[in-house]
């Protein structure tokens, strides 16, 4: 754990302010879930909440049997990062944050195709992922909340995602929001 050097005290009614700089920095917004973890030694623990977590290990499975079937790179995510990668390379992505562009994508309910050149184009995190040439990106629903992205990507010169992509991208999307429902 590393130390801030801010001390804030509790109020009258039981409530700690987390500073800006630090909401800001962790992408806390107002109305962001959080855990709260305690330990024996009396510490208190504030981890960002996501109920995509739940479906870590499913979401893997359900990006491999997309990424088999499309032989395209497949990449599922919650508000924060991306949680299961296929056809691609793990290592670069996986845990990787998300771009503003994708949260915002996200909060928006938008489905986005796009080729690399158009500029409706989202990137996947704020660094560059190479190869990239199109892409099919739907928000995942659940309950009304948009809790993540399910993203199609080609790394095929001059590709084109069409409808059997947008279609592809939203049954994902829409599977995995029912999931976390039941």
């Amino acid at each position: 754990m590393k130390a801030t050097g801010i001390v804030r005290r509790i109020d009258d009614l039981g409530r700690v302010v987390i500073p800006k700089e630090i909401r800001r920095t962790l992408r806390l917004r107002e109305g962001t879930p959080l855990e709260i973890f305690t330990d024996r030694e009396g510490e208190i623990i504030l981890k960002k909440y996501s109920p995509m977590v739940e479906l870590t290990a499913f979401s893997g499975q359900y990006a491999e049997a997309m990424a088999q079937a499309t032989g395209q790179m497949v990449c599922i995510t919650d508000r924060d990062q991306i949680i299961a990668v296929s056809g691609g390379s793990k290592k670069e992505l996986l845990g990787k944050t998300i771009s503003k562009q994708l949260e915002h994508v996200i909060g928006e309910r938008n489905v986005v195709v796009a080729s690399k050149e158009d500029k409706n184009y989202v990137p996947l995190t704020p660094e560059e992922t190479e190869g990239i040439t199109a892409e099919a990106v739907a928000p995942i629903i659940c309950e009304g909340d948009a809790i993540g992205s399910v993203s199609l990507l080609s790394r095929e010169a001059k590709a084109k995602m069409g409808d059997m992509e947008i279609k592809l991208v939203t049954t994902a999307a829409g599977f995995l929001g029912r999931q976390m429902e039941g």
